[in-house]
């Protein structure tokens, strides 16, 4: 009987493409495939109840990959199998990191969080894949990719390119993410949007070992992998009422109207160039929105009240209330370069755009009294979120009312 077990066999066997057997337990081999040149190469043989046999490649023989190692890598694909970890896609393809996180954009959409999907799915398309998912998730389909304003064409975000798309599943290593993870903020991204994205492509990759795509073992690797701390610091950038009504003078068109409904909500852009026309009522001066907190509804005030009035007029209830220049609804990011270019002729500080509107609104409600809940319930953000960034105006604003109270 020929041997692989021993380095002393293996050299005097004869090079030939069927590998040699070694039996490890019944149904389960780990065979070596001697070639012409002295190479080999380990493959593990697996044989079910039903006497269906199943292969996989190993690895290469070397000196740092011998029998025992290739063994033990053998029976963890033995215990995979048993388990029902297939280790191929749906398509019969191997599990990456860029299928994974495209499987994952999917998943969102058929639980119907479609505000989330196109965050991932925007994210993944600048830092993981490219724009290889962009004719599936297409605006037809819920996912907002960029397009023409006024007949010109809009600039898409610079791609930060990092080849771990390809990385195939099992092959993913700690050293690897918190490189590429490093790489997001060397290319420009902030730390706090470097921690996002990375949150991001580990919950793919936690789908992926909860479909059995990839064995839970592997999931240690992208644990260990942390987010950089003090990430998340508080906004700064704040525009005051002669600022924002000199932002709002610079701007034209339909970004106008984005804009302006953006000051007078404190909602996200999303929520906003999402909403139809069946979500405003005029009579209980009301507005529903949906976004990544979930759908609610907002009262508005006179003056947002007018500018929905004037957004609705003759449009039927599932049209869009905000729409570009062309008559299209708004993709993602297509408004960013309008603001900039808004906020530069407004001569306002660099760094201007619509979330900063956003951090305005609730800014200035928390100074004018509005209670953290009311804030919360407005603009679709949790209290601790409130405390978090903006405690500071809170015991600010309390302070003052408090020393209008008389106690003795």
């Amino acid at each position: 009987m020929l041997r692989i077990d021993t380095k002393r066999c293996r050299d005097v066997l004869a090079a030939r493409r069927e590998p040699y057997w070694y039996k490890l337990s019944r149904g389960r081999y780990l065979g070596l495939r001697k070639l012409a040149n002295g190479h080999g190469a380990w493959i593990a043989r697996y044989r079910d109840e039903d006497g269906a046999q199943s292969y996989k490649a190993l690895g290469e023989y070397s000196e740092t990959f011998e029998f025992d190692q290739a063994k033990e890598a053998a029976e963890n694909w033995f215990r995979d199998v048993e388990r029902g970890i297939s280790g191929r896609n749906d398509d019969g393809t191997a599990p990456t990191v860029g299928t994974a996180c495209i499987t994952y954009v999917r998943s969102l959409r058929a639980e119907g969080r479609l505000a989330t999907a196109h965050d991932a799915h925007m994210r993944f398309r600048r830092t993981v894949y490219g724009d290889v998912a962009d004719a599936e998730f297409s605006p037809a389909k819920a996912t907002l990719t960029s397009a023409t304003d006024s007949g010109r064409k809009r600039k898409r975000k610079k791609p930060v390119a990092h080849p771990i798309a390809s990385v195939p599943l099992p092959k993913v290593r700690a050293v690897r993410l918190r490189e590429w993870h490093s790489e997001l903020v060397d290319a420009g991204l902030t730390k706090a949007t470097a921690n996002r994205t990375l949150g991001s492509v580990k919950a793919a990759l936690n789908l992926a070992v909860r479909d059995r795509k990839v064995s839970a073992a592997v999931a240690q690797e992208w644990i260990e992998v942390e987010q950089f701390k003090d990430a998340g610091r508080r906004r700064e950038l704040f525009l005051d009422l002669a600022q924002r009504q000199a932002l709002l003078a610079s701007a034209e068109g339909a970004v106008r109207d984005l804009i302006e409904g953006t000051m007078l909500t404190g909602c996200r852009a999303g929520e906003l160039t999402s909403a139809r026309r069946a979500a405003f009522d005029a009579r209980t001066k009301s507005l529903i929105v949906t976004g990544k907190t979930g759908t609610r509804t907002m009262p508005l005030a006179p003056s947002s009240l007018d500018l929905f009035t004037r957004l609705a007029q003759d449009k039927l209830p599932a049209a869009y209330l905000l729409m570009r220049d062309d008559g299209k609804p708004w993709a993602h990011s297509d408004w960013d370069e309008l603001v900039r270019e808004a906020a530069t002729k407004a001569e306002l500080p660099k760094g201007t755009c619509l979330y900063t509107l956003r951090h305005s609104f609730i800014t200035e409600a928390l100074l004018n009294g509005m209670s953290t809940l009311e804030v919360t319930r407005i603009v679709g953000t949790s209290l601790a979120m409130i405390e978090k960034h903006y405690g500071h105006l809170v015991n600010d604003t309390a302070r003052e009312r408090l020393a209008k109270v008389q106690m003795v």
